[in-house]
Parts: C-alpha cells; sequence; structure tokens
C-alpha cells in the first residue's frame, strides 16, 4: 500500500479521538460552562450533525480544488476549531466551534477516501479503506483513553489543545506525503449534477443504507457501553476504559482482515459475518451481567461490527465509481448517518426501556432489518436476471 495511505490514517486517527473522545469530558466540560448535563450533551450531537452534512458540502464546495489542499483546508480549520473550543468562556461559541471541527472532519474524511482510493488500483478499494478506517480504531484502543487520562489530570481543555497540536504533524504529513495532483477539468470530468445523479443508482442507494444499519448499530452499543459495564455487568468505573480498549481492539482486527476480503469476496464477508453479528448482539444482551462474557464478546462484536461495516461502505465506494469527486462523501454519509441516528435510538430505547442493555437490542433489530433487506434484494436478483449485473455492485 501507498505510504500516503498512512498518513491520512494519522490524520483520521486524530479526528477519530477528537471524535470519540468527548464523551467521557461531557460532566467536566459542564460544569466549567455552568450548564447541565444534558445541555453538555448537545456537543456531541451538533458533531454528529455536522459530520451528516459537511460530507457533501464540503466535497461539492472543493470538488475541483486540488486533493492536498482540501485536505490542509479542512485539517487546519479542524484544529483552529480545537484551539476556539479550548479557549472559549461561553458554552455557545464551543457548541458552533463543536459542529464546524465536524464538517472539517467530514470533509476531510470524504476527500481522504476519493484521494485514498485514487492511489491505489481500481480492486483495492477495500483495502485502501480499511487503513484509513485503521485510524478510527485506533483511536478507540489509545488516543480516547489517553484523552480520558489528560482531560482527568489537567482538565478538558488540555485534551482540546493536544488535539490540536497532534494536527500539526498531520498537516505536514499532507503537505509533503500527499501528491500534489489537481482534479482533472474538461470532458473527462464529470459535472456536479451528473455525480448527484449516482445517487439515484440503486445498487449505491442500497449499499449506503446497509452500511448506515449496520454503523448505526454500532454506534449505538459503543456510546452507551460504558453503563452497560458499570450497571449490568458490576464492573468499577476504572473498568470502562478497559472495556472501550477490547472494543477497539476488536475493530482494528475487524477492519484489518475485511480490508483484504471486501474487495475480491464481499459476498463472503457479508453472508458469514452479518448473521454471526446479529447473535452477538443477542448474546451480549442476553449475558451481560457476566464481566467476563462481556469483555469476550465486545471484542468479537467489535471484530465483526468493523468488518462489516467497513465492507458496506467500500461496497459504497464501488457503487459510486461514475462519481470520482463525490463518490468518498457518500461513503462518509452513510457512515456518519449511522454514526448519528444509533445513539439517539439507543437514547429512545434507554427511555422506553430503562434497562442499560436496550442498546444492545436496537443494534440487535438493526442488523435483522439490513439481513431481511439484504435477503429481500437477493431474492429479486434471483427471480429478475436482468438485475443481477447492476446488483453486484453491492455483493458478489
Amino acid at each position: 500500500m501507498p505510504f500516503p495511505l498512512y498518513l491520512l490514517a494519522l490524520a483520521v486517527f486524530v479526528m477519530g479521538t477528537s471524535e470519540f473522545m468527548l464523551a467521557g469530558l461531557i460532566p467536566a466540560a459542564a460544569a466549567d460552562l455552568d450548564v447541565t448535563i444534558g445541555v453538555a450533551g448537545l456537543l456531541t450531537s451538533a458533531f454528529a450533525v455536522g459530520m451528516v452534512i459537511g460530507a457533501p458540502l464540503m466535497a461539492a464546495f472543493a470538488r475541483r480544488w486540488p486533493p492536498r489542499l482540501t485536505l490542509l483546508v479542512c485539517l487546519l480549520a479542524f484544529a483552529g476549531c480545537h484551539v476556539i473550543g479550548a479557549l472559549t468562556p461561553d458554552f455557545s461559541v464551543l457548541l458552533i466551534s463543536r459542529a464546524l471541527s465536524a464538517v472539517a472532519t467530514a470533509g476531510f474524511l470524504a476527500v481522504a477516501l476519493s484521494t485514498a482510493t485514487a492511489l491505489v488500483a481500481p480492486d483495492r478499494k477495500g483495502r485502501a479503506l480499511s487503513i484509513l478506517l485503521a485510524g478510527t480504531t485506533i483511536a478507540t484502543v489509545a488516543g480516547v483513553p489517553a484523552g480520558a487520562l489528560l482531560g482527568e489530570v489537567l482538565g478538558w481543555r488540555a485534551t482540546f489543545w493536544a488535539i490540536a497540536l497532534l494536527c500539526v504533524p498531520a498537516a505536514l504529513g499532507v503537505l509533503f506525503g500527499i501528491p500534489d495532483g489537481r482534479r482533472a477539468h474538461g470532458l473527462g470530468t464529470p459535472t456536479l449534477r451528473a455525480e448527484l445523479g449516482v445517487l439515484a443508482s440503486p445498487p449505491l442507494i442500497l449499499a449506503m443504507v446497509l452500511g448506515a444499519m449496520i454503523n448505526g448499530g454500532t454506534f449505538a452499543v459503543l456510546t452507551y457501553l460504558a453503563p452497560v459495564a458499570t450497571e449490568t455487568a458490576g464492573l468499577p468505573d476504572a473498568w470502562v476504559p478497559v472495556v472501550l480498549v477490547v472494543f477497539g481492539s476488536g475493530s482494528f482486527l475487524g477492519v484489518t482482515i475485511a480490508g483484504r476480503l471486501s474487495d475480491r469476496r464481499p459476498g463472503l464477508v457479508l453472508a458469514v459475518g452479518a448473521p454471526l453479528l446479529l447473535v452477538g448482539w443477542v448474546v451480549l444482551a442476553s449475558t451481560a451481567g457476566c464481566p467476563a462474557s462481556l469483555i469476550a464478546i465486545i471484542f468479537v462484536q467489535g471484530m465483526l461490527s468493523f468488518g462489516v461495516g467497513s465492507t458496506l461502505i467500500a461496497r459504497v465506494l464501488y457503487a459510486a465509481s461514475d462519481a470520482p469527486t463525490m463518490g468518498g462523501s457518500y461513503a462518509t454519509a452513510a457512515l456518519n448517518i449511522g454514526a448519528a441516528a444509533g445513539p439517539v435510538l439507543g437514547a429512545v430505547a434507554l427511555a422506553g426501556w430503562r434497562v442499560p442493555t436496550a442498546p444492545i437490542w436496537v443494534a440487535g433489530m438493526l442488523v435483522a432489518t439490513a439481513l431481511i433487506l439484504l435477503g429481500a434484494t437477493r431474492s429479486a436478483r434471483r427471480a429478475n436476471p436482468s438485475r443481477r449485473r447492476r446488483g453486484d455492485a453491492v455483493m458478489r
């Protein structure tokens, strides 16, 4: 794999750490800024919304820019938002800076996905995607616990400063490691309308919906994993970072394995991994009261959820191959629609069922729905062979 891919993964690691670290900083930020924890929780919602709208918005706005310039602008804007967040005494300013940093993150990831797939052979998009997503999974393993520890020792603002400083080597890596290739102009480049028209493609719609469902289940569980560990399994609070590291370790293994299979055997990954993922969520919800079972299953579920989810996001890139400048934003949007919707559905389930394991059942229902949709699509392809070739963009 080209070395610039690993430089992009470094930046994704920094941004992933920022995205996930906030869960452990909200109580301290709420006390410092004199708002309730519920109001401080809007910081998470603002980031999620910014991620969903930021990917297509930034990709469309900067589609004629050189990829290296777009990546640098997004990365520097992201760093600047964290400097503002570290300095401001006003919650409203922090909220706005958080939303803008999410827009920059989404724009970076959208362009990074398109850039990564352009750096490799056309049939290795899944492998390139796995390297980028490895930056996110390593963030859950190392970045988030480190950020939580730093925030506990030096205060929540110190974590924002650390993220801003980590952007410096990431920016240097982009500046000196990413080729200064300019987007092609003229007849060879599809118009924005043509690239947006690709969104009407049934294989692309299917891949995006399935990817959003699987990732929605993943983030529903990940967001509320702490109360499952402490209230259901009875583990001390000090074990929460350990559980997150276990999940992140499984996630890293999952994207690594899927990256080697998703280009050539996506059907195998989905046919085997998705049913196992469903079974795993049911088993986890049923046995979460046993600490040993929780830790073992959460590792497996991290591996399966990110393996299946990353494979589906790779299929989005394949299905959007006729949208070279916007395809990465479609993959990013699918990923983050799930990341935004999953915690909301988990919160609704928690409010209704009043048990910490409710989000796990939500994850199971989302995966079950995805399997039903996938099965119905397969049946339709068998009944109408003329659709088979188009469906191959999602599964082979």
